[in-house]
């Protein structure tokens, strides 16, 4: 009974964080939701973007520069340039797509741990990038393979938590954010009262949305400042921390999905 007892405590904390993980990615949204799993994507991408820079010399987390450098070198004619900036961005496109698949392909089957497929994924991806930089980093061809590999993962998870709230966050480039923010704040100092024409709709900021994404920007800073150091000082193995970061919270929906699975083939 004692023995019994004193395991307890353990049980109910992994039990309170398989929840919690649960909740974060779950079909049903709430705002809470959304602002924990964008504060986690967030630091992820800005992680894997300041370290894929020391690594490859590239961002991968935003198209913009990649279609502005891709004009420059079709002007310059430098062909090898204008073809590995494609592949980059067909990349990208291919990481939001195949999110879009596992996506729809869990809400075909109504399954509860649809949004822990590309999550999954893009742990597996990023593992997968710290080994292979692990082995092969400064070997001939693994800058072009990197590149590719990041804006994949880049892509993927941009698509993910596009699909996951609705559109309203997006966590692998900021530019977007700075602007909401600088609408938001334009709003917040606006004086919209008129002593004359009471009738004159006030102008009013979204102060939780403002909320949002300076949690979602300092994410975003804080992500990338430990992929910085992480990158310089311990290598590849910083992409280990962010794929269990991202396991934590993919896999207690899918081992969820699971039993209540087999429990109902059980029943048949």
């Amino acid at each position: 009974m004692n023995r019994r007892h004193r395991f307890r405590p353990r049980r109910g904390l992994v039990d309170r964080y398989a929840r919690s993980a649960r909740r974060v990615i779950a079909p049903g949204r709430s705002r809470r939701a959304d602002t924990q799993l964008g504060m986690v994507l967030a630091f992820v991408a800005g992680a894997a973007n300041a370290g894929g820079f020391l690594v490859v010399g590239q961002y991968t987390s935003h198209m913009s520069g990649i279609f502005s450098a891709l004009a420059d070198n079709l002007v310059l004619g430098a062909s090898a340039l204008v073809v590995a900036g494609l592949s980059g961005l067909v990349s990208f496109v291919a990481g939001a797509a195949c999110s879009a698949i596992l996506i729809n392909w869990g809400r075909r089957r109504s399954r509860r741990d649809l949004y822990a497929r590309p999550l999954l994924l893009e742990a597996a991806l990023l593992l997968g990038f710290g080994l292979l930089g692990g082995l092969a980093h400064g070997a001939s061809g693994f800058n072009p393979l990197a590149v590719l590999m990041l804006c994949f993962i880049m892509g993927l998870q941009n698509a993910t938590v596009t699909k996951i709230s609705g559109a309203r966050i997006r966590t692998t480039h900021v530019t977007g954010m700075v602007t909401d923010v600088g609408i938001e704040l334009g709003k917040l100092i606006y004086w919209s009262r008129d002593p004359i024409r009471s009738d004159i709709l006030r102008v009013r900021a979204d102060r939780p949305k403002l909320r949002l994404l300076g949690l979602l920007l300092g994410s975003f800073f804080a992500g990338g400042v430990f992929g910085a150091f992480g990158f310089e000082r311990w290598g590849f193995a910083t992409c280990l921390p962010l794929g269990l970061l991202l396991l934590l919270l993919a896999v207690p929906s899918l081992a969820h999905d699971w039993l209540n699975r087999r429990r109902a083939l059980n029943k048949l």
